[in-house]
């Protein structure tokens, strides 16, 4: 984490007042309203106050988006460049997140309800990061020979796949942007982008950066709207030839139908997750695994599709790790984001704030016991608070530890035996992280193998 770039509140509050925010989709070079005249409001999750109006694309702004990208696609303004050049060009934009750190976290902010320590500190560093790596990977792509009969030349040639649709959360813009835009940019695609409708200001303003860069015009778009409308007609566009989605796993199999449905487009997912940490009656350092379990599960407000919502622990130490974990509690102070001080920001949406609470009532229905948390709370800011909250007594068959809460939420499941951790964490139709806490490394290899 970069210390030095964090802002004082008072200077972030001052910098709010200077802030020119980007609010239009990004096609070809340019900033455009939708086609439709439609704009919708996005809102400061720390307040539940409007930011901003921004351009509310539909279909037609997605045709025209895809029309530019594959017009960048066929022409080789960007593919034929040589792949020193399409490094040097995304060298100088990573640079320039970098240089532009603050704005873009202060931007961040305010739209996602992300800690500014988090978005200054951490995510635009890791989202030039990525960039950065992706474009040192530019002139590093080898073919290959194949073998081949006598008087022939079998070589394996690595192309671009043309125009690249990308759908994105809203957790982390930023980064996940990156994660999109990194590859497929620097491999010669061009990209079409569409934002969560809840969280478009940041990447608006970090494609206007690539523009400046040098970055082609068509060769980055960015349509604004809500997912059902551009998301579709990304998925469902005939000339886009892959698509890159991240979010839950039933707008995913969405995703794997409109590409069924339309041209069979390369599908890329990465999905949702109830990821187990488990926990062996062997530790010591309570302090330490309690540290540990906490930022699996409380980091951005638990709004993490990898997070370890479900804490699966030995009963001989359960009781001693539950007050570890409250103890640590005192280091996740929840406030106002702009403040430097602040570990847990806002939920991202009033919205999402009552799906989380609904979670936390069903489990008090279905005889889960709260041991802290669970009310919503900093009421008097209008923002959508919740503060850590630990579920003790939790079976997993329980609707909380069944289904993605995303939210700061934290299921405590007993065991007794190493068969019966590894059948709780493999008994979730999810897969996509796990952790586990042992001071046996033979239990360790094994438990590892073995957690799916």
């Amino acid at each position: 984490m970069t210390e030095t770039l964090i802002p004082k509140m008072d200077e972030s509050k001052a910098a709010l007042e200077r802030l020119r925010l980007r609010t239009q989709s990004f096609i070809d070079g340019g900033f455009r309203d939708a086609i439709s005249g439609r704009r919708f409001v996005t809102e400061n999750p720390a307040t539940g106050q409007p930011i901003a109006e921004v351009a509310e694309g539909g279909a037609p702004d997605v045709d025209a988006a895809v029309a530019a990208a594959r017009r960048a696609a066929d022409d080789g303004r960007w593919s034929r460049r040589s792949p020193g050049d399409r490094k040097a060009i995304l060298v100088r934009w990573a640079d320039l997140i970098e240089t532009n750190a603050r704005e873009l976290g202060l931007i961040e902010t305010i739209d996602a309800g992300k800690p500014i320590t988090d978005t200054v500190g951490l995510d635009m560093p890791e989202s030039a990061t990525c960039i950065r790596w992706h474009a040192e990977a530019a002139d590093k792509l080898y073919g290959q020979v194949a073998p081949s009969p006598e008087g022939t030349v079998a070589t394996i040639t690595r192309e671009p796949c043309g125009v690249v649709g990308a759908v994105i959360p809203w957790n982390y813009p930023a980064q996940m942007a990156a994660w999109k835009l990194g590859p497929s940019l620097a491999t010669g695609n061009t990209v079409v982008i569409k934002p969560a409708s809840t969280t478009s200001l940041s990447l608006l303003r970090i494609a206007e950066l690539g523009s400046e860069a040098g970055l082609p015009d068509g060769v980055l778009n960015v349509v604004t709207g809500p997912g059902d409308v551009v998301g579709e007609a990304l998925g469902r566009h005939p000339d886009v030839d892959c698509l890159a989605f991240t979010g839950s796993t039933d707008v995913g199999r969405r995703f794997l139908l409109y590409a069924a449905e339309s041209n069979l487009k390369r599908v890329l997912l990465e999905l949702g997750g109830k990821s187990p940490q488990v926990v062996f009656g062997d530790v010591t350092d309570f302090e330490s695994v309690a540290a540990n379990v906490a930022v699996a599960i409380f980091w951005n407000m638990g709004e993490n599709c990898s997070a370890g919502s479900r804490l699966i622990v030995h009963r001989s130490v359960k009781d001693r790790l539950l007050e570890a974990v409250q103890a640590e509690l005192a280091n996740w102070p929840v406030g106002d984001p702009l403040d430097p001080d602040t570990k847990i920001g806002a939920l991202i949406s009033r919205g999402h704030m009552e799906r989380v609470l609904r979670y936390v009532r069903v489990g008090r229905e279905e005889g889960a016991r709260v041991v802290t948390g669970g009310e919503r709370i900093l009421e008097e800011t209008g923002g959508w608070f919740v503060p850590p909250t630990i579920f003790d007594g939790v079976r997993n068959d329980m609707t909380i530890a069944r289904e993605e809460i995303f939210g700061p939420v934290l299921t405590v499941i007993e065991f007794d035996t190493e068969a019966e951790a590894v059948a709780i964490a493999n008994d979730t139709p999810y897969g996509l992280a796990a952790s586990l806490y042992t001071e046996n490394l033979n239990v360790a290899h094994r438990v590892a193998r073995d957690l799916r």
